[in-house]
This record gives C-alpha cells, structure tokens and sequence, in this order.
C-alpha cells in the first residue's frame, strides 16, 4: 500500500512537473508572441526573420521607426531661357533715292507738291531738292529723316494725297508725246500735240526729235489745223510785242514755232500769243537746220 501510494505520489508529481511546464511553456509562447510573434513562428517551424518586416505598419505587435524629418528637396536650378525665335522686323526697303530716275520720281514729287512739300514742277529726277522735301515729310510725322523714299515713307505718302492728274505729273513738262495724228505719218511733218504739248519732228513716219512746247493762253489760242512753214527768220523779233522770237518758223500768220526764253525761265507758269513756244534752245536750233519752207505743220488736240 506505501509502495503502491508513493508510485502515485511519484506519478503525480510528475504529472503535475508535466503540468507545470505546459503551463510555463504556454506562458512564454504567450509572452513571446505579445513581443511580434517571432517566438511563435520559431515554435511552430516557419521562422522567417523577414516577416517582421513585412508586418503592415499600424497592425498589432509591427516594428515601426521613429519619425525622421523628411530632407528638403534640393532647390530645382533654373532652366536656361529658350532661345528666342523671334526674328526682328527687317527695315524698310528703299524705292527710291538720289539719282534715281522715271514715272515713280516724278508721282513722287507731284504727290510731295500736292501737300506743299515740293515747290517746283516735277522732273522725274530725284535731286537734291527732292531729298529735302522728303526729309521734311518724313520729320513731321516722326519717321526715320534719311531722304530716301522707303515702303513706309511711300505708303504714308500714299495715304496722305490722291493719284496726280497727267497735267499735275507733267507740269514741268517732259510729257511723253501723243500718238500721231495720222496726217504726221508721211512727208516732213512738225507734228504739235496740245494733249502732251510736245512737237514731234517727223521724216515718213520716223519720229527724228521730241520737244516740251508751251502753247497760246485762252485768249490767244494756237490754231489747229494743216499748215505749211513759209517763212524762216533766224533773229527775229516780234513788231506787235518787241519780244525776241529766235529761230522763228512761221505757218500761219504771226504764229511761229520758235524759242522762248520765258518759256525756258517760267515753264508753263505763262503763255504765248498763240506761238509754239520751245525752251531748250540746242533742240530748237538743230531743227531750224532741218526745218526747209513749205514742210509741213500738223496741230491737233
């Protein structure tokens, strides 16, 4: 009975050291456990010393780090500036300047003259008094003063004053000729055009010379008509109004086509008697050679 009571004592003392450790080892898988199952995962074999890492922040038992302040960015460097694409305005072309010559010289002055810029009658040659008027235009309305006519200076220009009449261009004279009567077009023929003022010496239908001609004033009107030179007086002077008349060819009464130094002073500011007056006097004298008595004189609008 001793023998088998101590058996059982024995027994259960070992039963209860049995249960002892149970109760020890549950408490420390517990414990283990409460510091984030790494204890746990190394008792049931699948120790991975990874999964710690891997545990998603704010869940129970995860390792999470301290705050750190975030480093600040480093300060972006300042781009270069694009290259810029913008090409500059090219300036403005010149159309005309000091001795050029033709019909835009001479719109130009007349347009000039329209606005009391240009004073004398226009050429068509751009000289020096052509430049100053232009200077003058330009420095009023705040353009570049060069004396040139640029594309900008021409297009104010424009703006300002209306397309010059055939007289307004020619006022000065150098107007081309007129087409030829057809009576001019056989024979030696002095072929006078009022619509040009121009005389047009012509050999069979040849032109052989042209010369600007002022004509008679409203109440002494060069005649119109066919006529014939009759008479040639090579220092002549008029016994009506004691005025030289060189190189006088006369084909209808007193009328002659002849020089005329007031004609060559004033341009077409006066008027004859109804003469064919002619200013340029190395012109006027070649054809006095020429010109024989009973050659012909053609008159026509």
């Amino acid at each position: 009975m001793v023998e088998g009571t101590v058996r059982r004592g024995v027994g259960g003392r070992a039963a209860a050291a049995v249960a002892v450790l149970a109760l020890v080892g549950g408490c420390k898988a517990v414990a283990v456990d409460a510091e984030g199952g790494r204890a746990g995962a190394a008792a049931s074999g699948d120790a991975k010393p990874e999964a710690a890492a891997t545990t998603a922040p704010g869940t129970p038992g995860a390792h999470t780090s301290p705050d750190l302040p975030e480093s600040p960015e480093p300060p972006a460097s300042p781009e270069p500036p694009a290259p810029s694409t913008t090409r500059a305005a090219p300036p403005p072309k010149t159309l005309m300047a000091q001795g050029a010559q033709g019909k835009q010289v001479r719109e130009l002055q007349a347009r000039l003259r329209q606005i009391g810029w240009f004073h004398v009658h226009p050429t068509g040659n751009y000289g020096p008094a052509t430049a100053e008027a232009v200077r003058g235009f330009q420095a009023k309305r705040g353009l570049p003063v060069t004396g040139r006519t640029d594309t900008v200076t021409w297009q104010r220009l424009l703006g300002m004053t209306r397309e010059p009449t055939r007289q307004e261009l020619y006022s000065g004279g150098g107007m081309p000729a007129a087409k030829p009567d057809p009576r001019c077009m056989t024979g030696r023929v002095l072929c006078i055009a009022k619509s040009s003022r121009t005389l047009t010496w012509m050999i069979d239908g040849k032109v052989k010379s042209t010369m600007d001609i002022r004509l008679g004033s409203q109440y002494t009107p060069t005649r119109e008509g066919g006529f014939k030179v009759y008479w040639k007086s090579r220092h002549h002077v008029s016994t009506l109004y004691d005025t030289p008349m060189p190189y006088a060819m006369f084909f209808s009464g007193g009328q002659a086509v002849h020089y005329s130094a007031d004609f060559a002073a004033r341009g077409y500011a006066g008027g004859s008697h109804g003469c064919v007056n002619v200013r340029d006097k190395g012109k006027i004298a070649s054809l006095y050679a020429q010109v024989r008595n009973g050659d012909r004189v053609v008159i026509y609008k």
